[in-house]
């Protein structure tokens, strides 16, 4: 059983890369930095797959070492990574569909961790509010309030921009 979590593993994570990129770009905003993160997650899933139980929860668990990765990247450092604009559009994960929402993606960046983890992980990674608790460690009903904070943030943000 434990090789086809293996197999599930490894092709759950090389289909997925661009996706743990993006991710941890939007926490690092440092391309060098967000591909250590996404690399140390990758070797930390295999070195740990045995302790997972459930396969079903695979993607879940593997978010969660990610997200924490980053979170332990950026306390490991303590220092603001520079958001490089001039690479964005050479970064071979950029993606052309994005130039529309980059302002709100920005403004996403510049939230709070608590209510930016949760509004990127439903928006931009499509995921359920409870596999958001269960990645986060955290209450289904503080997820929820998260989000809606998050939300109303970046809703007064925006309403700042446009008067």
């Amino acid at each position: 059983m434990k090789d086809s979590v293996y197999t599930q593993l490894t092709e759950y994570i090389t289909g997925n890369q661009n996706k743990f990129y993006r991710l941890a770009y939007s926490y690092l905003n440092n391309k060098e930095a967000a591909l250590d993160a996404v690399q140390n997650a990758v070797c930390k899933a295999l070195e740990n797959y045995p302790s997972l139980r459930n396969p079903d929860y695979l993607k879940t668990w593997f978010y969660r070492v990610l997200v924490n990765e980053c979170l332990a990247y950026r306390k490991k450092y303590r220092r603001e990574l520079p958001l490089e604009e001039e690479f964005i559009k050479e970064d071979f994960y950029y993606q052309k569909e994005f130039d529309a929402g980059y302002e709100l993606y920005d403004k996403v960046n510049k939230l709070p961790d608590k209510y930016k983890t949760v509004i990127l992980l439903h928006y931009y990674e499509d995921m359920t509010l409870k596999e958001i608790a269960d990645i986060t460690g955290i209450n289904l009903s503080t997820v929820k309030t998260r989000l809606y904070a998050g939300i109303r943030q970046l809703q007064k943000s925006l309403k700042g921009e446009l008067i």
